[in-house]
């Protein structure tokens, strides 16, 4: 399958944060292919492992590094039925602009197609007209009767935008769900690209859930794998018109490799020589504290993770219309792929502060270091 193809399938898919089972099953047919072990956790995150070529005579386990990008969606939840119309609140951060006149899937026990809707203009004062509608005097209208829609519907049923992804000009695409649906894109073609090339390292491909209410999966799915080093792939602002947001990438020029406290200056190190030597365009992007991403809390799982994050520019974030550009996908499918392929034993080392280069230059050194420990044994 096309990453075109895959990426409008779990776009169109349902599932909003806590709610992942329909993008759960797409994703473990996707990884089936290309892995050599595939598991569930409780909380609902798919782990596919595919082993690296190891020494059949070694007796350490491989390092382990992980890439990820998480599959739940923001989405709306019943709270109320009202003279047959629904009450609803956000799971996740909807910008609530964009929110009136959407269609809907309200998913109670049986699908229901409906609209957003608010009172008209027309009775609106003139005051009311200058702002925002606020989401509680929003509402969803199904189309059928008060008591036949409490038959169906039940207070926290979730509630889906209804969007099918169209293709634009440029090999772009728009759609819903794109954060981050687009990195099990990237995700699943760094896993192609493996299946051509040897690796020593055994690398673990996790579709992780609710991200966008805590980050919760990928903290119980990296403290599960413990992995030597985590990369998170998610979206961030791409470049347009009137925007000033520093950390911009344009659409089509590759990616952003995040640099700041949350990431480990190795690992993004490691992920620029591998870009660079294979003319994987890409822009540095910084981050002074948090990054909003998965990478936040994956790096201080256990005794604390190396770990990096590649950017996606996105469009439009958080609406039913975020654009991107599927070449972009294809890239970071590509780098992901060829930067699992050259982690060696060196830089593993590297990562723990051994000093193994130090005794090359002076294996003088190194041999009385050995005799030092001997003696203490003794």
């Amino acid at each position: 399958m096309s990453a075109k193809d895959f990426l409008q399938k779990l776009s169109e898919a349902t599932g909003i944060s806590g709610y992942e089972h329909s993008v759960r099953e797409l994703m473990v047919e996707a990884f089936r292919p290309y892995t050599d072990e595939i598991s569930v956790t409780p909380a609902g995150n798919v782990i596919a492992i595919k082993r690296g070529t190891r020494d059949p005579k070694s007796k350490t386990p491989a390092p382990k590094v992980l890439i990820e990008g998480h599959m739940d969606e923001i989405g709306l939840m019943v709270t109320d039925i009202e003279r047959g119309l629904l009450r609803f609140t956000q799971v996740g951060g909807f910008d609530v602009r964009v929110l009136l006149a959407q269609e809907v899937i309200v998913h109670g026990k049986q699908p229901l197609r409906g609209i957003i809707g608010s009172r008209p203009p027309h009775v609106l004062t003139d005051a009311e007209r200058e702002k925002v509608i606020p989401m509680p005097d929003l509402f969803v209208d199904v189309g059928v009767p008060e008591d036949k829609v409490r038959d169906l519907v039940s207070i926290g049923d979730p509630i889906t935008l209804a969007r099918q992804m169209i293709s634009l000009k440029g090999n772009l695409v728009a759609g819903k769900a794109f954060d981050d649906r687009c990195a099990l894109v990237s995700v699943v073609e760094a896993l192609k690209h493996l299946a051509t090339l040897k690796h020593s390292w055994d690398v673990y491909a996790v579709a992780n859930v609710q991200e966008e209410v805590g980050l919760y999966g990928a903290m119980t799915s990296t403290f599960k794998i413990n992995p030597d080093v985590a990369i998170a792939l998610d979206v961030s602002h791409a470049d347009q018109p009137n925007s000033t947001e520093v950390n911009a990438v344009p659409l089509g020029d590759g990616m952003g490799l995040a640099m700041g406290p949350n990431i480990h200056p190795l690992v993004h190190k490691k992920l620029i020589e591998v870009a660079n030597a294979n003319e994987i365009p890409f822009k540095v992007t910084a981050y002074a504290g948090a990054t909003g991403t998965n990478a936040w809390a994956m790096q201080v799982v256990q005794a604390g993770i190396p770990t990096g994050l590649i950017d996606i520019p996105l469009r439009y974030m958080h609406t039913s219309v975020e654009t991107l550009n599927l070449n972009d996908l294809e890239r970071i499918g590509r780098l992901m792929a060829l930067f699992c392929a050259a982690l060696d034993e060196k830089f593993f080392k590297e990562l723990r502060g051994d000093q193994i280069e130090s005794e090359k230059e002076n294996p003088k050194k190194g041999r009385e270091g050995g005799r030092r420990r001997k003696k203490a044994k003794r």
